[in-house]
C-alpha cells in the first residue's frame, strides 16, 4: 500500500437546494435577507400537528433536460435526481470539466439519512393493492444509498468511487470530512461531498412527532399564523426541530489539482474531528460532543481563540441546543461570548443528511464575503444569555476560521474547521 501524500484539500464549488431556495444562489439570496422557508406541507397529506416543515420551492425535476417520462417513472425516490442536479451545478460553479484526466480521479459521496424511503413507501403500496408483480424491478437500486452518486456519475463523466456514508444528522460532514482524507491521502483528487435528503411522507413526519423531536403547532404558538416561525434555535420557546428535504454537494479538491487546472479555492478543510458517543440512541452526550471539537482544532492545529465564527447544529430542541451550549462554554470559556454563532437550521430547517452540508456551504459563503449569517425567530433565552446567536439580522464580520458542528442519531459527531481563502 502507497504512502498518503498528505495533500492540503480546498473546497473549490458548491450548490443547495433548500426551503430558502432550489439553488445555492437563491438559497444565499433570501439567507441574507433574514428569510426562513417554512410553511404548511404540501408534498403529502398528513394528520400530525407537527406539520409545518421546508420544502424546496419549486423543484420540479421533471423539467430537468435529462430527465423524460421513462426516467421519471422508473427513478421514484426524490433524491436521485435532487442528487444529480445539485452534483451537476456544484461542478459547473467549480469550472471543473469531467474528462479523460479528472473523470477518473473525481469520486463522489453524497449521505443520506433515509435514502429512498419514498420509492419503499410507493413499492409496498403497488404490493398491497395490485400483488407482488406490481412492486417495480427498479425498486432496489431506488434504495441503494450510492445509486443517487452512481446516477451523478451517469450524467456528468466521473468514474472515481462513489458510496454514501451513512451518519444520520452528521452525513454530510462526514462525507466531507472523508473525501477530504481520500483526496489527502491520494485515492482520488477531486470528490463531490454532501448529502441529500428527501424524508417528507406521512410516516416519517409522523415518526418524528411522535417522538417530540420535531415542533407541534398549536394554535397558541407564534408560528401557528406564520409558519416562517417555527423553527427558533436557542430561544426560550424553541420546541423542536422543522423536517426538511434538502441537498448540497460540495467539489473537494487537492491542492496539486486547484493550481494545475486554475480552478478558485474558496476555503481549506483545516480540521476534522468525529467520534461516537456510546451514550444514547437520541441523546446528545457532551463529553465526546467536547472531545470532537477539540479533536477538531488540534488536527486544524489552532486553537480555540482562533475561531472567528460558528456554525451550530442548532435544532431547536431544548435538550440538543442545551446540550451543545454546555459544550461550548467548555471548549471556548470566557471567550464564547465574543464569537457569533450561526444556526441555519432557522431559516432552512432540519434537513438531516444533507443538513451539514447545506451549512458547510453557506458557512463558507459567508466567511468569504465577511459576514455571519442570522439565526432568526430569535427570542432571547436568560440561560443563554452569555451568547452571541447573531439574531435575526446578518452581520458584517471578517474572521479566517469557522467550526461547523454536526451530530446525529445513534450518538454519531462530526465537526469541521474550515478556513477562509
Amino acid at each position: 500500500m502507497k504512502a498518503p501524500k498528505n495533500r492540503r484539500v480546498f473546497v473549490v464549488g458548491y450548490d443547495a437546494a433548500t426551503a430558502l431556495g432550489n439553488t445555492f444562489t437563491a438559497t444565499w439570496q433570501a439567507a441574507i435577507e433574514g428569510q426562513a422557508g417554512f410553511r404548511r406541507v404540501t408534498r403529502c397529506e398528513t394528520a400530525s400537528r407537527s406539520n409545518v416543515v421546508g420544502e424546496i420551492p419549486d423543484w420540479d425535476p421533471s423539467q430537468l433536460p435529462y430527465v423524460d417520462r421513462k426516467e421519471a417513472s422508473l427513478w421514484n425516490a426524490a433524491y436521485v435526481f435532487l442528487t444529480m442536479e445539485v452534483c451537476r451545478r456544484a461542478l459547473e460553479h467549480a469550472g471543473l470539466e469531467m474528462n479523460e484526466e479528472t473523470g477518473p480521479r473525481t469520486g463522489c459521496l453524497i449521505g443520506s439519512a433515509l435514502n429512498g424511503t419514498d420509492a419503499y413507501r410507493i413499492a409496498t403500496e403497488n404490493y398491497r393493492v395490485g400483488g407482488p408483480f406490481k412492486v417495480s424491478p427498479y425498486l432496489l437500486p431506488n434504495v441503494c444509498a450510492n445509486l443517487p452518486g452512481g446516477k451523478a456519475g451517469m450524467l456528468t463523466g466521473f468514474t472515481g468511487p462513489i458510496f454514501s456514508p451513512q451518519g444520520a444528522c452528521a452525513s454530510g460532514n462526514h462525507a466531507i470530512a472523508l473525501g477530504s482524507r481520500m483526496i489527502r491521502d491520494g485515492d482520488c483528487d477531486f470528490m463531490l461531498a454532501g448529502g441529500v435528503e428527501t424524508c417528507l411522507v406521512p410516516e416519517i413526519i409522523q415518526g418524528f412527532s411522535n417522538m417530540l423531536a420535531s415542533i407541534k403547532v398549536g394554535e397558541k404558538d407564534r408560528a401557528f399564523k406564520d409558519p416562517t416561525q417555527a423553527s427558533r434555535p436557542f430561544s426560550r420557546d424553541r420546541k423542536g426541530f422543522v423536517l426538511a428535504e434538502g441537498a448540497a454537494a460540495l467539489v473537494l479538491a487537492a491542492e496539486e489539482a486547484v493550481q494545475a487546472l486554475g480552478l478558485h479555492p474558496k476555503a481549506e478543510v483545516l480540521g476534522i474531528g468525529w467520534n461516537s458517543d456510546a451514550h444514547h440512541f437520541t441523546r446528545p452526550n457532551a463529553t465526546t460532543i467536547i472531545r470532537a471539537i477539540h479533536d477538531a482544532l488540534d488536527d486544524a492545529e489552532i486553537s480555540a481563540e482562533d475561531i472567528g465564527s460558528i456554525n451550530a447544529h442548532g435544532t431547536s430542541t431544548p435538550t440538543g441546543d442545551a446540550t451543545e451550549v454546555e459544550c461550548l462554554r467548555t471548549v471556548f470559556g470566557q471567550s464564547l461570548s465574543g464569537i457569533p454563532i450561526s444556526a441555519n437550521k432557522s431559516q432552512v430547517g432540519h434537513s438531516l443528511g444533507a443538513s451539514a452540508a447545506i451549512e458547510a456551504a453557506l458557512s463558507i459563503e459567508a466567511m468569504n464575503k465577511g459576514l455571519v449569517l442570522p439565526t432568526v425567530n430569535h427570542i432571547p433565552d436568560p440561560a443563554f444569555d452569555d451568547l452571541d446567536v447573531v439574531p435575526n439580522a446578518v452581520r458584517n464580520h471578517s474572521y479566517e476560521f469557522v467550526l461547523s458542528n454536526s451530530f446525529g442519531f445513534g450518538g454519531t459527531n462530526c465537526c469541521l474547521v474550515l478556513r477562509g481563502i
